[in-house]
């Protein structure tokens, strides 16, 4: 995501917003990106991922969530999936 690789847009890494930092964030779509690792999926760490995100999403951010696996053995699908989101904002 680094030097605007992805279909040029560019993202920042580690931004805060409010009380959050974001792994990676494009101010000019509102798109936020998570890389989660495994203890994202315990309960109440999947609980506050979820209201954390909701939160954002009232401030206009989307967030899209991967997990560490399916960014190490699909990243091609990772980008894939960001790509149309994008491709989507700008239609």
């Amino acid at each position: 995501m680094r030097n605007r690789q992805l279909v040029g847009v560019k993202f920042r890494r580690q931004f805060p917003i409010g009380n959050y930092i974001l792994d990676f964030y494009s101010p000019k779509y509102g798109l936020g990106i998570e890389a989660d690792g495994g203890q994202h999926y315990e309960d109440g760490i999947r609980q506050n991922d979820e209201a954390r995100t909701e939160e954002l999403s009232r401030l206009g951010i989307k967030i899209l969530r991967f997990n560490d696996r399916e960014i190490l053995n699909n990243i091609e699908g990772v980008w894939e999936i960001i790509q149309k989101i994008i491709i989507r904002e700008e239609s």
